[in-house]
C-alpha cells in the first residue's frame, strides 16, 4: 500500500546511502536488494570497469500480465554531486531537506524512491501491464558515463521514463540540446617579465584576446557556449607560457552546435597566430540533442496522464543534459518527467512529500495510459 509514511521512509534510507559519482556500490547493493525481493530479474553489467566506477549499472526486469502491451522502461540514476557524503534529511512542514552540510539527493534518489514504489504497486495490484525494464544507472553526474556505456541490446523497451528533470509534476522534457566539450592548451614561451619580457609570449594574452573575441553565453534559442576552466601561470614575475581552458557548447540544433564549435576552435587558433604562439584544441561530442515527436504514444501517454490526476501537462525544452539523450540516441523513445525536485546540485535541495507521491501516481496513470 502506497502511503506518505513508506514513501517518506524509503527516500530517506536511500539519502543516507553515499553514493557521489564512481563510488556507487552501496547503493547499487542495497538497491539489487530490493529488487530481487521483489521478484524481479536483477543483473549488474560492465560499465563501471570503462568509467573507474565502483560498480556497474542495475538492469531489471519485472515480467508483465500482457504480451499486447508495450515494454516500458523506468530509469533514474544512482550517483549524486559532492557534497553527498553524510546525508542527514530533515522534515521541515512536509518538505524534506538535508541539515544544511550536504546536498539532499533527491537527485536522483526521489527518482528512484518513484520507481521502486511504482514496481510494488503494480505486483500488488491486478492491473494489466507490458513488461516493466527498470535501469540504475552510475556516473551520470560525471557526463552520462553510465548510460553511454550500458549494453542497450540488453533492453527490449519500446519506450523510456527516466526522472531527472525539475519543475512540478506534470513536467515532461521533449527536446534536449548536444553537447561538445571543448579542452585547450596555448603554448607561449616563458621569459623573465621584468628583464626581457619581449622574449616572451604570454600564453594568458593569448586566451584574452581569444576570449574577447569568442562569441559567448546565450547564442540563440538554441544554442550556449561557455569558457568555465582557466589554469595557467606560475608566478608574478615569469611571462607564463602555458594556459588550459576548457568549455563547452550546447544547441538543440546540431548544426547550430557544429557551427558554434567551430567558432570557438577559430578564434583560438586566430589569436595564437597573431601572437605566435601554439594551440592546441581537442573537441569531443558528449551527447546527441533530441526531440521527441507529438505523436509518439508515451508522449500522449503523459499528457493524457497529467489531465486524469489533475496536473497541468507542461511539455518543455531544455539547456541540460540527461541520460535521456543518451537513451534516445541509442533508439529508445524517452521522456523526462519533472519530480518536484529544487535547488539541486546545492545545500539547499529540497523535495515536497506532496511531490513524491504525486510522482508516483503520475507514473502508475502513465503506465494505465500506455495500455
Amino acid at each position: 500500500m502506497i502511503t506518505p509514511k513508506n514513501v517518506v521512509d524509503l527516500f530517506t534510507e536511500l539519502v543516507r546511502i553515499d553514493s557521489e559519482s564512481k563510488n556507487e556500490r552501496a547503493i547499487a547493493d542495497r538497491l539489487k536488494k530490493k529488487l530481487k525481493n521483489l521478484g524481479l530479474e536483477v543483473r549488474e553489467d560492465n560499465a563501471g570497469n570503462k568509467v573507474e566506477s565502483d560498480t556497474g549499472n542495475i538492469i531489471a526486469k519485472l515480467e508483465g500480465t500482457s504480451s499486447d502491451l508495450p515494454t516500458l522502461l523506468l530509469s533514474a540514476h544512482m550517483d549524486t554531486v559532492k557534497p553527498g557524503q553524510g546525508i542527514e534529511p530533515t522534515i521541515k512542514e512536509d518538505i524534506i531537506y538535508s541539515q544544511g552540510e550536504t546536498i539532499l539527493g533527491a537527485d536522483d534518489k526521489a527518482g528512484i524512491t518513484t520507481i521502486l514504489t511504482v514496481l510494488e504497486n503494480l505486483i500488488e495490484s491486478e492491473r494489466e501491464y507490458g513488461d516493466i525494464e527498470v535501469v540504475f544507472t552510475i556516473c551520470e553526474e560525471a557526463g552520462l558515463l553510465g548510460a553511454k556505456y550500458l549494453d542497450i541490446e540488453l533492453l527490449k523497451a519500446d519506450f523510456g521514463i527516466i526522472y531527472d528533470a525539475g519543475g512540478e509534476i506534470g513536467t515532461v522534457v521533449t527536446e534536449a540540446p548536444a553537447q561538445d566539450k571543448i579542452h585547450v592548451v596555448i603554448k607561449g614561451k616563458s621569459a623573465h617579465a621584468g628583464i626581457e619580457p619581449d622574449k616572451g609570449v604570454n600564453a594568458i594574452k593569448v586566451a584574452s584576446i581569444a576570449l574577447s573575441n569568442m562569441d559567448l553565453g546565450r547564442i540563440d534559442e538554441e544554442t550556449t557556449a561557455n569558457i568555465g576552466v582557466i589554469k595557467g601561470g606560475k608566478a608574478t614575475n615569469i611571462v607564463p607560457d602555458r594556459v588550459e581552458l576548457e568549455g563547452e557548447a550546447r544547441s538543440r540544433d546540431e548544426a547550430k552546435l557544429d557551427a558554434q564549435t567551430k567558432h570557438m576552435v577559430e578564434i583560438l587558433k586566430k589569436s595564437a597566430k597573431q601572437f605566435n604562439a601554439e594551440v592546441e584544441v581537442e573537441t569531443e561530442r558528449l551527447f546527441a540533442a533530441f526531440k521527441l515527436d507529438e505523436n509518439l504514444p508515451i508522449l500522449k501517454s503523459a499528457i493524457k496522464a497529467a489531465e486524469r490526476i489533475g496536473v497541468e501537462p507542461n511539455l518543455i525544452a531544455t539547456g541540460g543534459g540527461s541520460d535521456a539523450n543518451i537513451l534516445n540516441g541509442k533508439g529508445i523513445p524517452t521522456i523526462n518527467l519533472g519530480i518536484g525536485m529544487t535547488d539541486v546540485h546545492t545545500t539547499d535541495e529540497h523535495i515536497k512529500i506532496a511531490d513524491l507521491m504525486k510522482s508516483i501516481d503520475y507514473t502508475l496513470a502513465i503506465i494505465k495510459s500506455l495500455g
